[in-house]
């Protein structure tokens, strides 16, 4: 599967998480539903979220989102407004948060958000279970794709 959400019609993406994929090895995906309020429904319509630094949690059984920040909206009163980084709960089967919860154990591993999205009206959030990348990866990554880009444009520079 590429590192890009594919949009399906009647899918409407609110926002994604590009570093994600940059700091961690992605072995197993996951779609589910998030438990939301009035007020951040209408504003992840308006895409007004980020998942930067957002982050999933198995506590007591349940899966968690923590740290996505979804605006206020402006047309809701004071009364109802929601807190923009609050934990928000996952809708996941009990198999599946089985599952991760055990991989979870092993050291290296964390649940991140790849992306969020409206698909039959139901906002959901696409996750990943990933290990995370050791600076020195990352380091010989970015050297190859250096080197890559240089000798395409020899190439080029050739012709």
């Amino acid at each position: 599967m590429s590192a890009k959400k594919k949009t399906v019609p009647g899918e409407l993406l609110v926002c994604r998480n590009p570093r994600a994929t940059k700091l961690y090895d992605i072995e197993e995906r996951l779609e589910a539903g998030l438990v939301l309020t009035g007020s951040e429904v209408k504003s992840l319509r308006n895409r007004r979220a980020d998942l930067e630094g957002s982050y999933g949690a198995i506590e007591a059984g349940e899966a968690w989102l923590h740290k996505m920040h979804i605006a206020p909206y402006e047309q809701a009163g004071p009364f109802f407004q929601h807190e923009p980084k609050r934990r928000r709960k996952l809708l996941m089967s009990r198999q599946q948060i089985e599952k991760w919860q055990g991989k979870l154990t092993v050291r290296g591993y964390a649940i991140v958000p790849l992306a969020v999205y409206f698909k039959g009206g139901y906002a959901k959030v696409e996750l990943g279970l990933g290990k995370g990348r050791k600076v020195h990866d990352r380091r010989e990554e970015l050297k190859r794709d250096q080197d890559l880009r240089e000798a395409r444009d020899a190439v080029r520079g050739a012709r």
